[in-house]
Order: C-alpha cells, then structure tokens, then sequence
C-alpha cells in the first residue's frame, strides 16, 4: 500500500466536516495532519475532535508547515483561488472543492499555476470517483444504447435560511455554483465532450441568487442535454431530488437507487429498444474517500488526477456561459 500522505485543511466548513472528513478518516493512506480554521477556538476543536496533530488559527500558518504535503481547501467559494493559488506557489499539492474558481479564466491560471510548480491539483468532484458513473459510462461506450439523443438531469433541493452561504450573493451563492457544477460535470463525463450552444433560463431570490436555473445544451451532432437545478424545496429540511435518464438510438439508461455522491448499492435500469431490461446494481463506497485516496496516489505514485485540468476548465467555460445566459 502506498504510504499515507500529510494532509492540511483550510476550513471549518460543513463540506468538510459532514463529507469530506469521514473520507479521510476511512483513506488508508491519508494522515489528518494539520487544520486552519478563522480562529484558533474553532481550529482547536476540530483537532481535538478529529485527531489532527496541529491546528492553526491562520491560513497562512498552515500553508508555512513544511510537514503538509497536500491541502484541501473547503472554504467558501470566493476564496478558492486565492488560498489555491498561494497553497501551489508554497509548492503544496490541492484538493479543492468545487466549483474550483468563480470563471474559467481563474480556473486556468490556477492549473498554470500548479504546473509551474510541479504539483498536482484535483477539483473536489468526489462522485466523479464513484464505481457507479463509471459503469453507467461503460455502458453508454459498450454502444448498448446506440448513439445518445438526449441526457436530463436534476439536482434540487431544500432551500436555506438566510445565513446560509449559498444564499448570499457576496460568497457567489446561488444553485448553478452549488449543485449545477454536479450536472454539467456529470454531462460532460458521459456525453464525452462540451456542448456547441447552451441556453438558459434562472429564477432569481430577493438577495439576487439563483435558485432554479434549468439549461439546454446542443452538441454539434444534433444531440441535446438538459438540466435542471435548485434549492426550493422545503427549508432546512435536508430535502433533495437526484435524476438521470440518457436516451439513445437503441436504448436507454435510467438510474434507480441514485445519489450525486450516493454510497451503497446503487442501481440503474438499461432498456434496449428490442425488448431487453436489466436492472444492474453497483457498490459504491464513500465517495470522498475514493477522491482522498486517489489525490493521495497521485502525489505518492504518480498517477494523474481522475479529473483532470482539462476537464475542470471545460466544465468551467461551461458554467460561464450558463451564469452569463441568466444573467448572473
């Protein structure tokens, strides 16, 4: 097994503490080294909690260790690039959360900049990992389903009081940053490539977030993907709708027992148009600890990050266009 790497995270955010934590305490080859919290209090009990060895009460403190190899940055997402930026010129290797920058243009910049300095950085995309899409990819490249005609999805959920970051516009809040970045990344995994023209359309709150935006997007073939996205559904009640259906010229896919990073057994339907229905499960363990322990052998065996630079800024000259089309 390879060995475990020193970890430092900048942040005492929920994203950390309900997803990507108990990923890194289940990675075999993850050591929770050091965590950054705004203030020390805070840092503290979060190293008492989960078994770090230091706490810092400063970014800039934990980015200075010399024992921290790699960084996760779970902070609010007008802060990624900054903190990214000065994690890889400090030579430091990143995971940071999705969606890795506010433009593409960022996103750029901030994989220039970990190449300059000989480190890896992975977008935080931790169902991307998942042993569930990558057999419902198999399938679609296995030509079962012909040639797709269409793929629809939805991410929708509760909504937030308004203390919530994702409902202020000042921390770039707003359903197309927060779950749209899962659809048009899970469209782009499966459809292969990133669409000719997208349109758009979004329904905007009092504090100027969108919070449903839904889109269409055409491929140069004549294909079509929509999706949907939203945080509407009853407050702070932690209420969500996933879907997946993919329509091709012989079959068709639909997901069952279906999560954006659902662990389990999850299930998807394969339907062909000459009679055939298979219902296939898959186990799927925690996704974050997939995404953890790949980052790991990247940096310790060489291997490439499973979302890769050039994914990561397609998916976010995406986004670009879809906040530019509702006027965001």
């Amino acid at each position: 097994m390879s060995r475990k790497v020193k970890w430092g995270v900048l942040g005492t955010a929920g994203i950390f503490e309900g997803c990507t934590c108990p990923g890194m305490l289940q990675a075999e080859n993850c050591e929770l080294y050091a965590i950054a919290g705004r203030n020390m209090e805070k840092a503290e009990k979060f190293k008492e909690k989960y078994g770090f060895q230091k706490a810092y009460g400063d970014y800039e403190e934990l980015l200075n260790d010399p024992e921290v190899e790699a960084v996760y940055v779970a902070l609010p997402n007008t802060l990624h690039y900054d903190w990214t930026i000065k994690a890889l010129q400090k030579k430091k290797h990143v995971l940071c959360e999705k969606p890795i920058a506010p433009s593409a243009e960022q996103a750029e910049e901030m994989f220039k900049t970990a190449e300059e300095n000989g480190v890896n950085l992975m977008e935080a995309f931790a169902y991307q990992h998942s042993p569930y899409i990558s057999a419902i990819k198999q399938e679609i490249d296995s030509g079962i389903i012909g040639e797709i005609k269409y793929l629809d999805s939805a991410f929708i959920t509760s909504d937030y009081n308004l203390n919530n970051i994702r409902m202020r516009r000042e921390t770039l809040g707003g359903c197309t940053y927060d779950l749209g970045v899962y659809n048009t990344s899970l469209t782009l995994r499966l459809m292969g490539e990133a669409p000719m023209n997208v349109k758009a359309a979004g329904s905007f709150t009092e504090q100027g977030i969108d919070n449903y935006t839904t889109v269409i997007m055409e491929y140069k073939d004549g294909s079509k993907a929509t999706l949907s996205c939203g945080m509407i559904l009853a407050t702070d009640l932690d209420k969500r709708i996933d879907r997946l259906e993919i329509q091709g010229t012989k079959g068709a896919i639909k997901a069952l027992e279906f999560q954006f990073n659902g662990e389990g057994t999850l299930s998807y339907e394969v339907t062909t148009f000459d009679g055939t229905r298979e219902v296939k499960e898959v186990q799927v363990p925690h996704n974050y600890r997939l995404e953890v322990e790949q980052m790991g052998r990247c940096i310790t065996d060489g291997e490439k990050p499973a979302v890769s630079a050039e994914f990561s800024v397609t998916n976010a000259k995406i986004i670009d266009e879809i906040l530019k089309e509702i006027k965001y």
